[in-house]
Parts: C-alpha cells; structure tokens; sequence
C-alpha cells in the first residue's frame, strides 16, 4: 500500500511538473511573440518617420527649376515594408495636382495590374525618378534627375524592397546605368546597387502603364503580364493564369 501510495505521489509530482514547464515554455513563446511583435511595429514606424522626412524635404526642394514649376511634390506613397517598389519616370498633370503617384489614368491601370497579382495598392511603395512633374509632361533633364536621385535612392535604402519594379525606359536606364532599350531591358532580372556594403536588389523592367495605354495590344499586355508573373515567381507568391 505505502509504495503504491509512493507512485502515485510520484506520478502526481510528474504531471504537475509537465503541466508547470509546459506553461512556462508558452509564456515565454507568447513574450518572445510579443517582443517581435513590437520590434517589427518599431521598425515600421521608424521607416514611416524617415520616409515623411525625405517627403518633408522634397517639398522644400528647390535644386532645379521644377521646384518652381510644381504644383505639388509627388514623392511617393504606400507601404514603409514593401517587398515590391514600383518606380515610374515622373509625375504627370493628375499626380502634380494630387501629390500622389499614379492617379491618372496609368495609374488606374497598375492598380488593375497590381490587383491581377493578389496585391493592394497599400502592399507596395509607388513612386518616381523625380518627385516634380516636368512642364507637358517631357522627358526628364539630366540636371532633374542629379538632383532628384538622391532622395529616391534613400526610399530604397529604408524600405528595403526584395524587387524593384522599374517602370519604363527612363526609370530601368536610371536605375541600371545604362542605355540600352526597354526591348532589351524588360524580361530578365537585373541588379540594382542600393550602396556600398548593401546586397544589390534585383529588379526587373517592364513597359510603363502610360505606354500601354498609347501601345495598348495583346503582346504588350502579354509581355507586361508575364513580366509580373516572374516577379510573384521570385517572391514566392501565387502566380495567377
């Protein structure tokens, strides 16, 4: 009798033990959670912060004459963690009078482009070469873009996307250093240099929306596609048919 009563004793000591190291390693898994939790939150807002400060200083910009030609800076918008950074030419009429990238009429196109890919139009960060839009919507000066580079090459620095999305000939040229054709650019993943000691991001260029709407045909619309479904293949999101 004492030694089942011993057992049993032992098996109660056994359980409660269990039962005391079981909760003690979820309470520690529900803190480690939460503090990853506050850290990711934590770095979210602090990229928001120094995303508003280079925004803040783009509309104090006066490095070119676009800063007196503006009527609103354009300096991009959406996502601070975006895994996808999409980066036209330049602002049109509709961005200059709103302040936001892509509200025209190529812009409602990405967004059906976007949204074809399972995304939001908040999942990414949408923006251009320059932050200004040039007079008549003309090609971006090499003065323009000198001075404006810099603040969009420190938007890739914080957000740290996984793929650039380059918009265009003037965009992927800008980005890539080069002057090879769109034709030749579009299809393929480059790489683009974000700094020294930086991994580069890889990036691939497609035809600008406002293109498309000038050129719209089946191929070009194939071609944009299929250029979006080896970027969802790299980021190993669904791809869509």
């Amino acid at each position: 009798m004492v030694k089942d009563l011993d057992i049993n004793k032992i098996v109660k000591q056994h359980i409660e033990m269990e039962q005391f190291f079981t909760g003690f390693f979820l309470k520690c898994r529900s803190d480690t959670l939460e503090t990853q939790n506050q850290e990711a939150t934590m770095a979210v807002t602090e990229k928001t912060t120094e995303l508003e400060k280079i925004a803040g200083e783009v509309h104090e910009c006066r490095k070119c004459e676009l800063g007196s030609l503006r009527t609103n800076t354009v300096p991009g918008e959406g996502n601070p963690n975006a895994r996808i950074m999409f980066i036209g030419e330049a602002p049109g009429a509709d961005e200059d009078a709103q302040g936001q990238p892509f509200v025209g009429r190529a812009g409602q196109l990405l967004d059906k482009i976007i949204g074809a890919c399972g995304l939001k139009r908040s999942d990414v960060f949408i923006c251009n070469i320059l932050k200004c839009r040039p007079p008549d919507n003309r090609d971006p000066r090499a003065e323009e873009i000198i001075s404006c580079l810099p603040y969009l090459q420190r938007q890739i620095e914080i957000i740290d996307p996984e793929i650039i999305v380059a918009l265009g000939a003037h965009a992927a040229r800008t980005l890539l250093n080069t002057t090879k054709p769109i034709g030749q650019l579009r299809g393929q993943f480059h790489e683009y240099y974000a700094g020294i000691g930086r991994p580069p991001v890889k990036l691939m260029a497609t035809y600008h929306t406002a293109y498309l709407l000038r050129n719209y045909s089946p191929e070009n619309r194939r071609r944009v596609w299929e250029d979006m479904k080896k970027v969802l293949a790299e980021l190993g999101l669904p791809v869509p048919k």
